[in-house]
């Protein structure tokens, strides 16, 4: 993000924050999704995260700050899970970008190697003024298969006064109600339950996998999502539904544009339709 500049896209009505130099989009919101969309910040650095932070922040609804993330190239950096062991960072962060933005400021963490741990650098946190704090009940050595321990959440819940947000194992629309009953959390986070089938929000049950991904292609289509982005996402749906080495998964992998995943997903008439700005001006 420190690398962009923003723009306004007036062809579909968005607002793009642009590598310089360059036009590869590395975030893209528009004025619908202003007071929705929290802008997640991986940093190791209070100065470099408002920097950035100041870029974004008039455009989204809240920042935060992801101090959760195990992968090796969050880690390595500093940035995510690296965080949950360095508090005094934790605070130069938080305090910084608070005193700074007039944004509401959040995080996210993961479970430390106690409960008893986890409640007093959630309490370190809280004492920053963040908005609220969300808790995926994993630790950095679980793996996703394990399950997620809501009774850690719940530890969180009981000893802070700002909103915690539940996060792990929400895979179906009732576990929204079962993880907040079983915690007392304010309100729920969904990862892969969400990526693997985004209709898991509807009340009545999730559809089709293939009716989202066709949908879901249409998007992208229609708000020119950049194509590694969109590739990584039908990867992860075709992967929890199906496998990569089918013929189906080896297609979306050879796939170098949009318009190739199109005509895959049999979308090509209403891409060129889109390109041509037939779609927009009417």
């Amino acid at each position: 993000m420190l690398k962009c500049e923003r723009r306004i896209n007036e062809l579909i009505g968005c607002t793009d924050f642009v590598e310089k130099g360059t036009d590869s989009v590395v975030f893209r919101t528009c004025n619908e999704e202003k007071d929705r969309v929290v802008f997640q910040i991986g940093t190791s650095d209070a100065v470099r995260a408002l920097t950035a932070a100041q870029l974004v922040c008039n455009d989204v609804a809240a920042i935060d700050i992801n101090m959760g993330c195990p992968k090796s190239f969050s880690v390595s950096g500093g940035m995510g899970a690296a965080l949950l062991s360095k508090p005094e960072l934790i605070h130069d962060i938080l305090t910084t970008l608070r005193r700074n933005l007039n944004t509401p400021v959040t995080c996210k963490i993961r479970l430390l190697k106690s409960p008893h741990d986890t409640v007093e650098l959630a309490r370190r946190i809280e004492k920053t003024g963040v908005s609220a704090l969300a808790v995926h009940g994993r630790k950095v050595t679980d793996r996703p298969r394990d399950p997620a321990k809501w009774n850690e959440i719940a530890d969180v819940v009981s000893a802070l006064s700002i909103p915690v947000i539940a996060n792990g194992d929400v895979f179906e629309y009732d576990d929204f109600e079962r993880i907040k009953s079983a915690t007392g959390a304010a309100s729920v986070m969904v990862a892969r339950g969400a990526l693997w089938n985004a209709s898991i929000f509807l009340p009545e049950g999730k559809v089709s996998y293939e009716d989202v991904k066709r949908e879901y292609i249409r998007k992208c289509i229609l708000w020119d999502n950049d194509i590694k982005s969109t590739k990584h996402t039908v990867k992860e749906m075709i992967i929890h539904y199906s496998c990569l080495e089918l013929a189906e998964g080896k297609a979306v992998i050879k796939s170098e544009s949009t318009a190739d995943l199109a005509e895959l997903y049999g979308q090509k008439e209403y891409y060129q339709l889109v390109k041509q700005g037939s779609f927009y001006a009417s």
